[in-house]
């Protein structure tokens, strides 16, 4: 837990496993006594749905054990919509729940890597029983639609992953220097990042002034810390590790071009962080990047792997100051226009308000309006629905 932001959200995260055996036991208990028809359902549905292995049996019947929990958790607390994010093992828990407690539940899809697994983690089942499926891409969407029902794919909504848009800096004088490029993730082989290093040390070795900060670590810092001294680029090369947000904020302010030169994606946030803070950005055409960034008009988009082609990208960036200005300027724009978390919050909420009413599901994905429903805020705290037809307010880019 790095920074004050990550520290308060956990204070005000409960942990379901956290209270000891007897409290969990007593739970399940309680849930078996409350309704016997529902904790056989949710036996047969867990046993249906488990992974394949004696490993596979063990760990779900501790999902189950988890769900009972939170199903007493969820009648404690009164909830009415339980919602989840990811697809895995996390979900696997609250379709359980679910089936306890009689309580509704959705899930956000993610991916890329549940679309890998999503026969053994049971995709399908899941979107089937779910009251909605919120993707955050096309691209998820498309996926997802593989593996559910025809009726469950009714119910499969578009739900981007959103940023704050921060009101820019005034603008300064850039001080002297090498051109800074900037790479913020998990330092795994799934973010391509020798790629980049194959790329740099080809920019480097042609005399070009350029230096790469790496925020994030993982499994594959200490190989990439190799390579980098192996190449001869360790000198231009700064790994940071893990740093809060106010950090990443602040080296989103510094740099002068992003690179996230991924194998596989969803819709990455980091870019979308970028982007606000009108960085140019350099991203691959995997996953649903391209939802998010139009090649040559709001950003630059290459195939993955191909370290020529990223390096002509990084090039050209770095040669062309008004290019940089361009770009940054139209991803901005393009971030604030169908990104922000605000709007993407209120697209969530309309969803969940169809649950509520039983209104969803009595349309088609694409006949569904994409664009949330904007509510006010009377005085006394309650919240009412503003008229469909309303657009949502405007927001100052």
């Amino acid at each position: 837990m790095v920074g004050p932001q990550q520290l308060s959200e956990r204070a005000a995260t409960s942990y379901l496993l956290s209270s000891g055996l007897p409290a969990i036991l007593s739970d399940v208990l309680a849930s078996a006594r409350r309704s016997p028809r529902r904790f056989a359902s949710a036996l047969r549905l867990a046993w249906a749905t488990r992974r394949l292995g004696i490993r596979g049996a063990a760990k779900q019947a501790a999902y189950f054990v988890e769900a009972a929990r939170l199903a007493e958790e969820l009648r404690r607390r009164g909830v009415t919509h339980l919602h989840n994010h990811f697809s895995d093992a996390c979900c696997t828990v609250a379709m359980l729940a679910s089936e306890l407690s009689g309580v509704p539940f959705s899930f956000t899809l993610h991916g890329p890597g549940i679309f890998f697994e999503a026969h053994e983690w049971k995709l399908g089942t899941k979107i089937d029983r779910a009251a909605f499926c919120a993707t955050i891409s096309s691209f998820a969407r498309a996926q997802a639609s593989l593996f559910c029902s025809a009726a469950g794919w009714r119910r499969v909504r578009i739900v981007h992953c959103g940023v704050t848009i921060p009101e820019l800096e005034p603008h300064s004088v850039r001080t002297p220097g090498p051109t800074r490029l900037l790479f913020v993730g998990r330092l795994d082989q799934v973010k391509g990042v020798t790629v980049l290093f194959d790329a740099i040390a080809g920019l480097l070795a042609a005399g070009l002034e350029l230096e790469l900060t790496l925020i994030g670590d993982g499994p594959q810092r200490a190989e990439l810390e190799k390579r980098s001294a192996e190449l001869g680029i360790d000198d231009s090369v700064h790994f940071t590790g893990y740093q809060g947000q106010y950090e990443v904020q602040e080296q989103l302010q510094r740099c002068d071009v992003f690179v996230l030169p991924s194998f596989a994606e969803g819709v990455p946030v980091s870019l979308m962080e970028a982007m606000a803070q009108a960085k140019p950005v350099i991203a691959t055409n995997v996953g649903g990047v391209t939802e998010l960034i139009t090649d040559g008009v709001n950003g630059r988009v290459v195939i993955p792997g191909n370290v020529a082609e990223l390096r002509d990208a990084i090039l050209e960036m770095l040669t062309d100051e008004h290019l940089r200005e361009r770009l940054g300027t139209a991803g901005r724009t393009r971030v604030a226009a169908d990104f922000a978390s605000d709007v993407e919050a209120r697209r969530l909420v309309t969803l969940f308000r169809a649950v509520a009413d039983g209104t969803l599901g009595n349309e088609s994905a694409d006949e569904w309006a994409e664009r949330p429903q904007p509510w006010d805020e009377p005085e006394n705290g309650e919240t009412e629905r503003a008229a469909a037809t309303e657009a949502p307010p405007a927001r100052q880019v």
